[in-house]
C-alpha cells in the first residue's frame, strides 16, 4: 500500500495560524521547531542593533528580524527563515511583491544557533543560502562564543571574541564586534 503524503505549499504556511512555534517548509515539509531562547533572543538583537541603523544611515537596502520567510524554490515548496536578513536596496519588493515571502534569498543571512539546533540541520540550511544566492552567512555559536562566516566557494572562517564581523562586499564599511554578541550586560 501506498501513502501519498500531500506536500504543503508557501501560501498555505504563510496562512498557517500562529501557533507559537517556528516553522519552516523544505521541499514541500513543514518544519516545526520550538520558540527561541532568552540568549538567542539576546544576540539577534545585538547583530539587529548595529546593522539597522547602519543600513539606514548608508542606504543599503533593509534589514528584517523575527525570522522573515525567504521562499527559495517552488514545486515542491522551500521557505526558510533566518534570525536576521539583509537585502540591498536594489533587490527590494514593492507593492504586493512585497507581501508574503520574499522571493530569492536575503544577501546576508544571520543564523544563530539555539541548544535544540543539530549542527547538522544549520550545515544544510547554510547549504541552501549559498545554493540560492546568499552571498554571506554568518552563524553565531553561543556554545562556542564563535561566528563562521560562509561565502560561496570560498573556505569558511571562523571569528572568536578578538575579532570583528565584517560586512565586505555584501554590506559595504559595516563591521562589528565578536565579543559584543556574547556580552554578559
Amino acid at each position: 500500500m501506498t501513502i501519498n503524503q500531500r506536500l504543503m505549499t508557501a501560501d498555505e504556511l504563510f496562512r498557517l495560524p500562529d501557533d507559537g512555534l517556528r516553522h519552516e517548509l523544505v521541499r514541500g515539509e513543514l518544519r516545526t521547531m520550538a520558540p527561541t531562547g532568552w540568549e538567542h533572543g539576546c544576540e539577534t538583537g545585538e547583530m539587529t542593533a548595529s546593522l539597522v541603523p547602519f543600513v539606514r544611515e548608508h542606504q543599503l537596502g533593509r534589514v528584517a528580524t523575527g525570522e522573515p520567510g525567504f521562499r527559495l524554490a517552488t514545486d515542491p515548496d522551500t521557505v526558510r527563515a533566518p534570525d536576521v536578513a539583509f537585502v540591498r536596496r536594489d533587490r527590494l519588493p514593492a507593492g504586493e511583491a512585497a507581501r508574503g515571502y520574499f522571493r530569492g534569498a536575503p544577501d546576508l543571512a544571520v543564523e544563530v544557533i539555539s541548544p535544540n539546533d543539530l549542527y547538522t540541520e544549520v550545515d544544510e540550511k547554510v547549504s541552501e543560502w549559498l545554493d540560492h544566492g546568499t552571498q554571506l552567512v554568518f552563524v553565531v555559536n553561543p556554545r562556542r562564543q564563535t561566528v563562521a562566516a560562509h561565502r560561496p566557494g570560498q573556505p569558511i572562517r571562523i571569528l572568536t571574541i578578538e575579532d570583528m564581523l565584517d560586512g565586505e562586499d555584501v554590506v559595504p564599511g559595516w563591521t562589528f564586534p565578536v565579543h559584543a554578541l556574547f556580552a554578559d550586560e
